[in-house]
């Protein structure tokens, strides 16, 4: 492992939980950077209770690479203690079952370093593993990310942004929506995203994931989407209805809640969605 000798631009920070198997082919991804003081990388061993992963680490830890072992504490946890060891000024979160392309680096350092304006780049992605396809999260909306969590943690930010929200928040009831809890404080702070539509990262699915599981316990998600509400509550209100994200809620609780805001506060809406069939008048 190549030792970086100068003070890096990026610093990749991987957050691994028994994904030893895996994270290989993630540190390969990163090392096809050419220039390798561009960047350094940080791995968080999150407890992990799998013995080849463990050995795994260890071996890496022997080749040269920064880990860092703790007890688990989850990823919002992890990526907190690889941005406090840290020493670039943007940031990289990569999953440790993923694989980034080496022009996201150079495009985020490209964008961040002008416009200062401009505090996260994120991108498309590809998807591998236990279903194919490609996700494309669009231009940025507040609105639309206020209701559902499009924006992916594989995102290039300045580590001055970390520094301003305080981090990703651990005290989310289940773990898998700290990032979209960073991205909505950072948002309310007033700081700006870009969106490059190209893809630069692979999302790898698998069936044990974090998400997947958060998407088959809904009372789990929905858990985890009052607590933010919470947090966030002087932001939240009727004004970021949004057409198309009512219908992805029309089926769950939150859905209950918004349907009461919409006839409320927009009738007319309400009374159109109805005629069309996209609603039930009764909630």
């Amino acid at each position: 492992m190549h030792q970086n000798s100068k003070t890096p631009r990026v610093s990749v920070i991987i957050p691994c939980y028994n994904h030893g198997k895996y994270i290989r082919e993630t540190l390969a991804s990163i090392e096809k950077v050419k220039d390798k003081d561009l960047y350094e990388i940080i791995i968080v061993n999150d407890g992990s209770t799998d013995e080849f992963t463990n050995q795994e680490l260890k071996k890496l830890s022997e080749e040269g690479y920064q880990v860092i072992h703790q007890k688990n504490a989850g990823p919002a946890a992890a990526r907190n203690t690889a941005v406090k060891h840290s020493k670039g000024e943007y940031i990289l979160p990569v999953d440790s079952d993923n694989l980034i392309h080496p022009e996201y680096m150079y495009r985020g350092i490209e964008i961040l370093d002008n416009n200062k304006e401009i505090s996260v780049v994120y991108a498309n992605a590809k998807v591998f593993g236990n279903k194919s396809g490609l996700l494309n999260p669009g231009n940025y909306n507040l609105q639309k990310l206020m209701l559902i969590n499009y924006i992916d943690a594989c995102s290039v930010y300045r580590k001055s942004l970390w520094d301003a929200t305080g981090g990703y928040d651990s005290k989310i009831p289940t773990h898998g929506y700290e990032d979209w809890e960073l991205w909505l404080n950072a948002s309310f702070m007033g700081f700006k995203f870009l969106y490059i539509d190209e893809v630069l990262f692979e999302y790898r699915i698998l069936d044990n994931s974090v998400i997947h599981k958060l998407r088959d316990d809904k009372k789990k998600g929905d858990a985890n989407i009052e607590y933010m509400i919470n947090k966030h509550k002087a932001y939240y209100g009727p004004q970021y209805i949004d057409q198309d994200i009512m219908l992805k809620l029309n089926q769950s609780f939150l859905g209950f809640v918004v349907k009461l805001i919409l006839k409320k506060y927009f009738p007319a809406k309400f009374t159109q969605m109805v005629s069309q069939g996209k609603l039930r008048r009764y909630i």
